[in-house]
């Protein structure tokens, strides 16, 4: 049994999301720069010079890469091995936030109730999901999450008869119907099966996968690269106005479901794919 104080998750935390949100991870600052290379449009190449130029005014400045520094989404991969110390798991994450998000000068955007809309003023809550798994350790991930792309995100309760076809379809039809408004080149991720709501926490953490990693599953490999092709060639482009890069990568998970229902859900995030992983 190995002790964590909860004070060394809140200062992780707190430093994760400013670093989150002042850096792009390599892998999402390559397929920028590459797509600025292999752009043919006049207008798609000059947004994506663009978005190089921000990332690094950025890095240079300490300053947000986006003025919405997002939602905090935190995921928690915890050791069974592990005992905890200190304040509630909960209230040392949200601390974290709190101390991130005013101590990097970020936007808070957060309201305390989804109708009455009054801004709780330091971005909390967090939204965390919390797993055990074997081991000694935390894992910690930091993804902050803008709601331009998220509102252009969805669920479908497809039926099995819909297949793979279905799937590739409401894939398709979400990144369609987001046009411009989720601020392309976006990145695509995508949960398979589960229920309501496990499909969406799947297309969530798909995020936050390296786009240079494909699944494990060669269908799901094979529907991962499929679909970045079919996705681009919509020529909604950089910025919405037109061009071959859409999409910069889709990751896909999957999990077990029931033989009545076949969900997906896809969320879309924005070229600014922010996401950091620690271990402590």
């Amino acid at each position: 049994m190995r002790t964590i104080h909860t004070d060394r998750i809140k200062d992780a935390v707190k430093e994760m999301c400013i670093e989150a949100n002042l850096t792009l991870s390599p892998d999402v600052e390559s397929r920028i720069c590459a797509a600025e290379q292999e752009e043919t449009g006049e207008l798609g190449k000059k947004i994506l010079s663009q978005l190089k130029e921000n990332m690094e005014i950025a890095k240079e400045e300490s300053i947000p890469i986006c003025q919405d520094t997002g939602m905090a989404i935190i995921f928690l991969e915890i050791g069974q091995e592990v005992h905890l110390e200190g304040d509630y798991l909960e209230d040392a994450v949200n601390q974290g936030v709190r101390e991130g998000y005013k101590e990097g000068y970020l936007r808070k955007s957060v309201v305390g109730d989804p109708l009455l809309r009054e801004n709780t003023k330091d971005n909390t809550p967090a939204v965390i999901h919390t797993k055990i798994v074997p081991g000694d350790k935390i894992k910690i991930t930091v993804a902050p999450k803008g709601f331009g792309s998220e509102n252009m995100s969805r669920v479908c309760m497809l039926k099995p008869a819909d297949g793979e076809e279905g799937v590739k379809e409401a894939v398709l039809e979400t990144v369609r119907l987001a046009g411009p408004n989720a601020c392309p080149p976006i990145v695509v991720g995508v949960g398979i099966g589960g229920s309501f709501e496990k499909c969406a926490y799947l297309a969530k953490k798909a995020l936050t996968r390296n786009l240079d990693t494909r699944s494990e599953l060669p269908h799901i490999r094979a529907m991962e690269e499929e679909l970045l092709v079919k996705i681009n060639e919509l020529n909604i482009g950089p910025g919405g106005l037109g061009g071959k890069t859409t999409a910069l990568g889709v990751n896909i998970e999957t999990y077990p479901t029931h033989i009545a229902g076949l969900p997906v859900a896809i969320n879309i995030c924005c070229h600014v794919n922010r996401h950091v992983s620690r271990e402590i």
